[in-house]
């Protein structure tokens, strides 16, 4: 599957790189945001990419401007520190995972593929950013089912959330659940058939929910966002592109914080985007998957 990076016109513009300032790529991922802000801050700018999973890092090939690292965003200043990376003009973040994980990857991220539940984004990574090795067939199988419709309703805004926890634990009891086609049968058992016919597949807020409660994501994107307001320099220019709405209200709330004149407050931002910048219509055709999504930009205060 090609890669298609999601808002890339929109990103360059919002970034506004020049020749040879240097830039974070958060979220590096398959390196499409990279490469079009190294042909716009060459010849002597860089780009510090930071990508957690270590198999995706393997595609890349070197480039002098280009420093990669295996790592989490939340280390953000940890990472600037370690290489020595500055001044900063601009930080990208893409939230989400990528085309990669869901086609390639074999871990469970995907419906569409009958894979073992994993969805750890760092599985094969010796930095391990996760405090535990939590998999998505660990909290099916182990845990309560309290905590199951919790994860349900509030990381997948799922309707039917209570259903499919209590089939979830009457499956359990008879064969652990281990694949996903396993997981979306029941799904489909939990949910009436209505709901098996909607412009988005019934299984898509439960894969997400587990998602985010493996690797921690929301937290996660709440660090990060702090780290990269302390390492930005003055004028410099922080991108979010977001695919839910759970992750877009913590940028947009974190924006809003600090935008607003607090006594003390040392890192006021100026919010660039009044709104949320959505993909046209041309792009949702040519990219199904930058359909959701949602860019927020703002500029470190002078």
């Amino acid at each position: 599957m090609t890669h298609i990076p999601v808002l890339q016109k929109e990103v360059i513009d919002y970034l506004d790189p020049k020749p040879n300032e240097n830039f974070i790529d958060a979220t590096i991922g398959e390196g499409g945001h990279t490469a079009a802000i190294l042909e716009k801050n060459k010849p002597n700018g860089k780009v510090l990419g930071i990508e957690i999973d270590p198999e995706i890092l393997e595609k890349f090939k070197f480039q002098d401007r280009l420093i990669l690292v295996n790592d989490s965003y939340v280390n953000l200043k940890n990472i600037i520190e370690k290489y020595n990376f500055g001044p900063i003009k601009g930080i990208l973040f893409d939230l989400g995972m990528s085309s990669w994980h869901l086609e390639e990857s074999g871990r469970g991220f995907s419906f569409q593929k009958d894979e073992p539940l994993d969805m750890r984004y760092d599985e094969s990574s010796k930095f391990k950013v996760q405090s535990s090795k939590l998999t998505a067939e660990e909290i099916l199988n182990k845990w309560r089912g309290e905590e199951l419709e919790k994860i349900l309703r509030e990381y997948g805004q799922e309707r039917f959330a209570q259903g499919i926890a209590k089939k979830i634990i009457e499956t359990r009891r008879i064969r652990p659940i281990k694949t996903t086609f396993q997981l979306v049968e029941i799904i489909k058992r939990a949910t009436p058939s209505w709901y098996h016919h909607q412009r988005k597949h019934f299984a898509t807020k439960t894969f997400q929910a587990l998602r985010i409660t493996v690797n921690n994501e929301l937290e996660n994107i709440k660090k990060g966002l702090e780290e990269a307001l302390d390492v930005l320099g003055d004028g410099g220019r922080l991108v979010v592109i977001s695919f839910h709405s759970l992750e877009d209200r913590i940028v947009k709330n974190f924006f809003s914080t600090f935008a607003k004149d607090y006594e003390g407050q040392e890192r006021k931002i100026e919010i660039l985007t009044k709104k949320p910048i959505r993909p046209s219509l041309e792009e949702i055709k040519t990219n199904k998957r930058s359909r959701s999504a949602k860019l927020r930009a703002a500029r470190r205060g002078r």
